[in-house]
C-alpha cells in the first residue's frame, strides 16, 4: 500500500470547520469524535477535513480514527478490511498492538487507524480498552480524531463520546431536522460528553456566497 486516498475527495474546507479547528486548538482538547445524529451527513468528509487542518496548525503528528461501520468509511474506500484496528483494539480480549494496526500514510499528513475486524458476536467494545487505547494514542499523537457512526445507528457512539474531550456534531443542511439534532445533542451530554460545537455541511446558497460574506 502506497498509502494514496485516490477514491476520498477532500472538499474544501466551510468556515463552519476553520472555526472549530481553531476552537480545538484554542482550548488544546486533544481526542476528538465527530458524529450524527443520522447517517449520510458526511461526517467522514468533515472528519477528513478536520485532521488535515489540525496538522497543518499543529507541529505534532495527528491521527485519524476510522470508527464507521458505512460502506463508503475511510478503511473500505482503501481496501483495508483485512487490516486489523480499531474494532481489533477495544475488544475485551484484545491482543493486538497498536504498531501493527496504524497506518502511515506518506502522502498525507496524518496517520490511520482502521476500523479493524468485525467480531461476530453481540459484544461492544470493552470501556476499558477503549480508554486504554485513546491514553496511548494521546501520548503518540497532538490530536486524536475520531470518525464515529451516528448516534442513532451506532451502539458504541455514546460510550466513546463520554470518553473524549470533545465531540462535533455534523449536520447536514436542509434534511437535519433540528429537532432530530437537538435530540442528538442531548442524549451526548446525557452520555457524559463534552459537545464543542458542530459542522453544517453540504449548505446551498440561494444567493451568491460573496454576499452572504458580506452580510
Amino acid at each position: 500500500m502506497d498509502g494514496s486516498l485516490p477514491t476520498i475527495r477532500l472538499d474544501v474546507a466551510t468556515p463552519s470547520e476553520i472555526n472549530l479547528a481553531s476552537t480545538v486548538l484554542d482550548q488544546e482538547r486533544q481526542v476528538l469524535l465527530l458524529t450524527a445524529a443520522n447517517n449520510g451527513c458526511g461526517v467522514t468528509t468533515s472528519a477528513l477535513t478536520m485532521v488535515q487542518q489540525l496538522a497543518a496548525a499543529c507541529s505534532g503528528k495527528v491521527v485519524l480514527i476510522d470508527a464507521s461501520l458505512s460502506s463508503i468509511s475511510v478503511t473500505r474506500q482503501l481496501g483495508l478490511e483485512d487490516q486489523p484496528g480499531f474494532l481489533d483494539l477495544t475488544a475485551a480480549d484484545s491482543t493486538a498492538s497498536l504498531d501493527a494496526c496504524v497506518i502511515e500514510l506518506p502522502s498525507h499528513p496524518f496517520h490511520l487507524l482502521p476500523l479493524g475486524q468485525r467480531r461476530n458476536d453481540s459484544r461492544g467494545l470493552s470501556t476499558e480498552q477503549l480508554r486504554q487505547l485513546l491514553t496511548q494514542l494521546s501520548d503518540r499523537y497532538r490530536f486524536v480524531v475520531i470518525d464515529g457512526e451516528a448516534i442513532y445507528t451506532g451502539g458504541d457512539t455514546l460510550t466513546i463520546g463520554s470518553l473524549v474531550d470533545g465531540v462535533i456534531l455534523v449536520v447536514r443542511a436542509e434534511e437535519t431536522r433540528w429537532e432530530v439534532a437537538q435530540a442528538a445533542a442531548q442524549r451526548l451530554s446525557q452520555a457524559g460528553a463534552k459537545l464543542m460545537g458542530s459542522v453544517l455541511n453540504a449548505r446551498k446558497y440561494y444567493m451568491p456566497k460573496w454576499v452572504y460574506d458580506h452580510l
